[in-house]
């Protein structure tokens, strides 16, 4: 951050998976309105759709999500310039999520296409090497069309070291899995976390508390909260609808405010964001704020503001969140990006 705001990174979908956007962009960001103002294309890079940091190092690393899928890393530079670093296979086809595991030795992604998980030792300066594990999940769900296969759609690392949650729509699964550290391997938790059938669980939110969880369901429409136990293993709480509006329901990003208070659900279809209030027993729902276009893909918490990349409505946009209601209202005018699908503060 510097006198000029802070930089934030946009990923977006090329021509190589039908978008229309040149790589990953960059925005500035003013902290007090929460406006952003367009850069540049500062990585021209294949279809780069979801985007991660390292934990403790300037790097910042994105999934290629190609049939012949990739990881690629880039070191940050002050004003959000990216130098490449290395690019390398993850061995299966359309990775969609990445994350650094705790500690920063260790880059996983989630291949959807392939439905597997993939692991890169990182060494000292955070540049990945080739593959050390390619776990590939088996079965299929109910719904012949998108669950067909498995299908791993988001790896979400415990921040106090626990398993590594693998989240699979085409299974109707959480996979848990520990880190062998000096193999580089992954070691499966028995048994998996059966969700819903037909439910086609896409992303999953930690609270901040380290006891609960929530899991979007991209198939059903729903969300389901969760209590996570000290051995990592996942109880089922309640489920609810994602969004109170009528019409076609497609969950896509969900996250929890860093306060643990509320939980944002970011509905394509319907093209909103819905606000859960998390202080009671279940998720309660508060509001629901449209986002200007019907398909929004991911968002982002960053200060009192919510950024959301709709991927066909070429934009992202501005929301501020109010303090104790957790409800949000837009700022300004939308940002013209083509095709964003990852926005990372």
């Amino acid at each position: 951050m510097n006198g000029r705001g802070e930089v934030v990174h946009i990923g977006c979908y090329t021509a190589e998976s039908g978008g229309r956007g040149t790589g990953i962009m960059t925005a500035r960001r003013d902290p007090a309105s929460g406006a952003l103002t367009l850069l540049d294309t500062v990585a021209p890079t294949a279809s780069p759709s979801f985007l991660a940091r390292h934990p403790s190092l300037p790097l910042l690393y994105a999934v290629n999500e190609l049939p012949d899928g990739a990881v690629s890393a880039w070191r940050v530079g002050p004003a959000g310039e990216l130098t490449a670093l290395a690019t390398r296979a993850t061995g299966g086809g359309e990775p969609c999520h990445l994350a650094v595991l705790p500690g920063g030795g260790h880059l996983v992604a989630a291949n959807y296409g392939g439905g597997s998980v993939t692991v890169f030792p990182l060494d000292s300066s955070g540049v990945p090497a080739e593959r050390s594990d390619l776990v590939v999940h088996e079965g299929h769900g109910p719904d012949p069309e998108r669950q067909d296969r498995a299908h791993t759609h988001m790896v979400s690392p415990d921040p106090t070291d626990g398993p590594l949650f693998a989240v699979d729509l085409g299974t109707d699964s959480v996979y848990r899995y520990d880190l062998d550290g000096a193999t580089g391997r992954l070691v499966p938790r028995a048994p998996r976390v059966h969700a819903a059938p037909g439910s086609g669980p896409r992303h999953l939110a930690r609270h901040p508390d380290g006891r609960r969880c929530y899991l979007a369901g991209e198939l059903d429409g729903t969300v389901t909260a969760y209590e996570l136990t000290a051995d990592g293993s996942l109880h089922r709480r309640s489920r609810v609808e994602a969004s109170g509006r009528p019409g076609h329901v497609q969950p896509s990003e969900i996250a929890v405010r860093p306060d643990g208070a509320f939980l944002y659900v970011a509905n394509r279809g319907v093209g909103t964001i819905a606000v859960f209030d998390l202080r009671g027993d279940r998720p309660e729902l508060v509001g629901e704020v449209d986002t200007g276009g019907e398909w929004p893909r991911h968002f982002a918490l960053l200060g009192e503001h919510l950024y959301v990349a709709d991927e066909r409505a070429h934009m992202v946009r501005a929301f501020s969140m109010d303090g104790s209601t957790g409800v949000l209202e837009p700022v300004g005018e939308p940002l013209s990006v083509p095709s964003p699908t990852c926005v990372l503060p």
